[in-house]
């Protein structure tokens, strides 16, 4: 399908990224029954983010014919015989009208109806808000005929939270299944056991001997209990780490933590601390590295697969490669480079790292960055790299910690207050 630019001032630029179809039209029925069919009108609605009836309407206000979309098989009827270049030239003024942003320009707009029954046009780009001419025909259809609301970030993180809590009732359903059928398969093997005790031996050895039969329904029934099988588990360091490596990912492999405390004399900790900031400088310059290349975010992501090191070395590294030395404004360029957070936060259990990431660095950091920890928290939970629960969880940690008393957890505060209260709004809701 052929694409051309979004407004007729873009037409010709090369590299404008807000495309829509060309229209195709066809001309179907003869003499009082002629009609224009714009094939494609869904297809070129759906691209400038407006309903295809909106644009059928206004192409029959100002054609002054009837003009009708059917919902249900998608297609768009004007009455009459109109060639394709018209009908273009009548969508271009629609895009002026109601697509485009009078500021600036962009079609990145979304359509709101006032409390006093006006039309405006809040843009996503620049922000700007455009009045729309209200003498126009259109705008009758389209406050009787309003456009589908977007979900606000409290009505989208109330449907995430309710699909966690399916989530988690179909496995404690599966668990409950499970259980079920471990007593029902323990209950049929006791049961053969005391049928086969009964049976005395007799004969020869070969009449002493299991049938095929009995061999075969002995294999089966190996099958069905296969969950009875209780297999030993070496516990050993080296094995626990060969068992990661095997079931999970590489990313996942580095993302979870393994506990390796061991009781060491001064010498030890002393050189074990020596490697720590050897490993840590090493990350840092790695990082930075692949930094100054100019790395997508996609790319950044498969880099740090690469990194040898625990997740938390990984982690802590990350924030003072991408905000060495920061204080004031720690929290500008966190939203700045928040691709490169979310794309070190793609597994399960990175939130908590990332979190305690965060806590390390403010803490080695000057009081300034601590004054922003809770423009960061609200930063990285408005583009969903964290979510409410690990937030929490990590507060709540901190709290109960050693250092209860640091000036993180008296900054975070506000913030914590406002998603507890969000919470409640969104249950009572």
């Amino acid at each position: 399908m052929a694409l051309q630019n979004i407004g007729a001032s873009n037409r010709d630029d090369a590299f404008y990224r807000y495309k829509m179809p060309r229209m195709i039209t066809k001309i179907e029925g003869r003499g009082n029954g002629i009609k224009t069919n714009v094939v494609n009108m869904v297809d070129i609605a759906k691209a400038l983010a407006r309903p295809a009836s909106y644009t059928t309407k206004y192409f029959g206000c100002e054609l002054g014919a009837q003009s009708k979309f059917d919902e249900k098989t998608g297609t768009s009827h004007v009455n009459g015989a109109h060639d394709t270049a018209k009908l273009a030239g009548l969508l271009e003024n629609f895009i002026k009208k109601y697509v485009q942003c009078y500021g600036c320009g962009n079609p990145e707009t979304e359509i709101i109806i006032t409390k006093t029954q006006m039309l405006n046009l809040k843009c996503a780009a620049c922000g700007f808000v455009s009045d729309v001419d209200m003498r126009d025909k259109l705008t009758t259809f389209i406050l009787k005929n309003p456009p589908e609301q977007k979900k606000t970030a409290k009505e989208k993180k109330a449907l995430r939270r309710a699909d966690k809590e399916q989530l988690k009732e179909g496995e404690a359903a599966d668990e409950e299944q499970k259980k079920l059928k471990k007593e029902a398969a323990k209950k049929k093997a006791t049961t053969g056991s005391k049928t086969s005790s009964k049976k005395k031996p007799s004969g020869s050895d070969e009449d002493r001997s299991p049938t095929h039969s009995q061999g075969d329904e002995n294999d089966q029934a190996a099958e069905d209990d296969d969950d009875d099988v209780q297999w030993q588990t070496d516990t050993s360091l080296e094995a626990a780490r060969k068992r990661i490596q095997e079931q999970l990912s590489a990313v996942t492999a580095d993302m979870v933590m393994l506990s390796t405390t061991e009781e060491q004399n001064p010498e030890t900790r002393t050189h074990q601390n020596g490697a720590d900031k050897n490993t840590h400088g090493r990350l840092v310059n790695e990082i930075k590295q692949c930094l100054q290349k100019g790395t997508s975010a996609a790319q950044f992501k498969s880099f740090l697969v690469t990194l040898s090191g625990t997740p938390q070395e990984i982690m802590d590294a990350l924030l003072e490669a991408l905000f060495e030395g920061l204080g004031k404004g720690f929290s500008k360029e966190v939203s700045k480079k928040k691709n490169y957070l979310a794309a070190a936060t793609q597994v399960e259990g990175s939130q908590m790292v990332l979190l305690k990431a965060i806590e390390s660095f403010i803490g080695k950091a000057n009081p300034d960055a601590a004054k922003e920890v809770a423009l960061v928290l609200k930063s990285l939970y408005d583009v969903d790299v964290l979510e409410e629960e690990f937030i929490m969880k990590w507060y709540q940690q901190g709290l109960g910690g050693m250092n209860k008393s640091s000036l993180i957890w008296k900054n975070a505060k506000p913030f914590i207050e406002w998603l507890q209260s969000a919470e409640s709004e969104t249950e009572e809701e």
